[in-house]
């Protein structure tokens, strides 16, 4: 872990920002698209780089704008690592939002986003907060293997079940599904189940396979060697150096998530689902008397 003074906090336009507080990360998943070398990282991606003024940052950026507008975090780097528990930066960051009368979205795959899922209720309830999880399989014993450094699928299932208690709406990532590894119909069913059960708004998945490029692929097959020998070769044979990996099930992996979505009126479009966590309703958007 390392230390920045960070220029800026905030990209996007005045509808919806984003805001990544951590680069680098230490969940150790096998298939973290964030190692690409097209991210340009500087430094090792287990040396997690800390904006330190984060939330000093925010603070100026939000001061400033009069229109309220979502806010979200972990596009890039997911904002409850192993390091939060001593920074506690994303709950500096939170409170500013609520402070100014925005909305959040976060995604995450760690229970310590419940350490603040009283402040994440506290911004629901005067704006908008919705909560995104990433399950990818149902087997625990195969989830230690494929997301090694954090909570288990569960636990995430847990997290889910004191949202729903809260009222926060959550949305799913289904993603990635990995070729010969999670894409059996077991899979998907179980998670979708638990996501009917829970009352998520809406699972994104992008077609049920994986993406691998530069970086990101050579630290893949090292864990396929690692733990799925001879399974490699197999990704080679059928995929060679392609950027999207369906896989062979797409298709009828894709026609079971697309009914029990619409069967239980959970949102499957992905565009859909963007469109949900990046819209702040109405009567919280509007410029308040205090901004004027």
């Amino acid at each position: 872990m390392h230390f920045v003074e960070a220029k800026g906090i905030l990209t996007g336009n005045s509808g919806y920002y984003g805001m990544n507080i951590y680069r680098g990360c230490s969940h150790g998943c096998i298939y973290c698209d964030s190692r690409s070398k097209c991210y340009q990282f500087t430094h090792p991606f287990e040396d997690i780089e800390v904006k330190r003024n984060a939330p000093e940052l925010l603070e100026k950026a939000l001061r400033s704008k009069r229109k309220k507008c979502m806010i979200g975090t972990g596009s890039m780097s997911d904002p409850y690592m192993h390091c939060e528990e001593e920074l506690r930066l994303t709950r500096k960051c939170l409170e500013i939002i609520h402070k100014y009368g925005f909305g959040a979205a976060i995604q995450t795959k760690s229970d310590r986003i419940l350490q603040d899922i009283d402040l994440l209720d506290e911004i629901n309830r005067s704006a908008k907060c919705v909560v995104q999880i990433t399950l990818t399989t149902y087997d625990d014993d195969l989830c230690r293997i494929v997301e090694p450094n954090v909570c288990n699928t569960r636990r995430r299932i847990e997290v889910l079940e004191k949202l729903q208690e809260r009222g926060i709406p959550a949305v799913v990532w289904l993603t990635p599904i990995l070729p010969f590894i999670n894409d059996t119909e077991e899979n998907i069913t179980s998670i979708l189940n638990e996501c009917v059960r829970t009352g998520v708004k809406g699972v994104i998945d992008f077609g049920m396979g994986l993406t691998l490029r530069e970086g990101d692929r050579e630290y893949y097959y090292a864990a396929l060697d690692k733990h799925f020998p001879g399974l490699k070769a197999r990704y080679i044979q059928r995929y060679g150096n392609a950027y999207e990996l369906p896989s062979p099930k797409a298709k009828e992996l894709m026609d079971i998530f697309k009914r029990i979505c619409k069967n239980n009126n959970i949102m499957s479009d992905p565009e859909e689902s963007f469109r949900y966590m990046r819209e702040l309703p109405e009567k919280h958007s509007q410029i308040s008397i205090f901004d004027l």
